[in-house]
């Protein structure tokens, strides 16, 4: 398998026109989806390479979208939907969640109805409370859904391309800090399945369960505390649903001790999911009780120090390892900038 350093953009782009020309039923539909910066530039190539009659731009209309993806895809077309902030997909909670998700459960199993959304989700100050928003629980919540938060350009293009392939609705959340991230793609369009995650680190003293721009922090973390001899085990779940329960369990069994770093809230959320998998499944490997690495339970704030303070990182991801070690205190954690990849805000 021929590889190339591709950054995280570059990678999704290069997995829209693959699909597209292996499939013409695939067609691209979104705000901005034809604009000079194509969404991030993943979908310009597309719509230089397809033109206006595959690569479709919309007004603002987030609920007729979804219900027009829907039908087309109950037709046997192959929509993939792009929002530019994920915030905007509570307007096409209706589409994706009482249509596309219960399909198959409505019509008897009779064929499904395989929208796929792209959405990015904001991460930079500048962007406040209803433009920072990480709604991948809410998504993750219901049956029929694949919900995936992929960290790595590889996993960008794989997932993208499982998506295209697959019959079922899938909502991609995509953090704009990641854009810029490089790393080696396959030239060929290969699939990465949902449901199965990744050891992006392997170590023996804390694991810390992580998704999207949180895997970086956690690696950050973890090559932090290696300096101070702590070992850290970094899983990448890659999708939210389905949840690959047997890698966290696994690594759980062998490390005693779990952090989850999440860039959504604590409460109701994929924290919380992952804490009750391990408490339901592998309860007497707890050495301690699991911490989870959350936002405050409050609203994302505009400026640039209260966003910096709102949003966690490596350090603070450390210093929840740290908590749940019997040693005593180590040396103080350096201070750490935020993974930006290029993109520091405002909105």
């Amino acid at each position: 398998m021929t590889t190339r350093t591709l950054t995280y953009w570059q990678a999704i782009s290069e997995a829209t026109v693959q699909c597209m020309e292996a499939d013409p039923s695939v067609f691209v539909v979104g705000e901005g989806v034809d604009d000079v910066s194509g969404i991030q530039g993943t979908t310009r190539a597309a719509f230089e390479r397809f033109g206006r009659s595959r690569v479709i731009d919309v007004p603002n209309s987030e609920n007729a979208c979804a219900g027009i993806a829907v039908g087309a895809a109950a037709m046997g077309r192959r929509p993939l939907v792009v929002h530019s902030r994920a915030d905007f997909m509570f307007l096409a909670m209706d589409g994706l969640i009482n249509l596309a998700a219960k399909w198959r459960y409505m019509y008897g199993g009779q064929g499904g109805v395989p929208v796929v959304t792209r959405a990015v989700v904001g991460r930079g100050w500048g962007q406040g409370a209803t433009h920072s928003q990480s709604p991948h629980a809410v998504f993750g919540h219901f049956p029929g859904l694949h919900v995936a938060a992929p960290a790595s350009p590889a996993d960008a293009k794989g997932l993208l391309t499982q998506a295209l392939r697959g019959g079922d609705p899938v909502v991609l959340l995509e953090n704009r800090s990641l854009y810029q991230l490089t790393g080696e793609v396959p030239e060929e369009p290969v699939a990465v399945p949902f449901g199965k995650g990744r050891i992006a680190r392997a170590g023996g003293d804390v694991t810390v369960v992580a998704a999207s721009l949180m895997v970086h922090e956690a690696e950050r973390a973890a090559e932090l505390l290696a300096g101070q001899g702590v070992s850290v085990e970094v899983v990448d779940v890659r999708s939210i649903r389905p949840l690959d329960t047997g890698i966290i369990c696994e690594s759980v069994g062998r490390t005693g001790r779990l952090v989850v770093a999440d860039t959504s809230w604590e409460r109701y959320g994929f924290a919380a999911e992952v804490a009750a998998v391990v408490a339901e499944n592998v309860p007497e490997a707890l050495r301690r009780p699991v911490r989870r690495v959350t936002p405050p339970d409050c609203p994302a704030p505009v400026s640039h120090p209260l966003d910096e303070a709102f949003h966690p990182n490596a350090d603070t991801i450390a210093a929840a390892c740290l908590d749940l070690l019997d040693d005593s205190p180590r040396t103080p954690l350096r201070q750490l900038e935020n993974v930006t990849a290029g993109f520091v805000g405002p909105y």
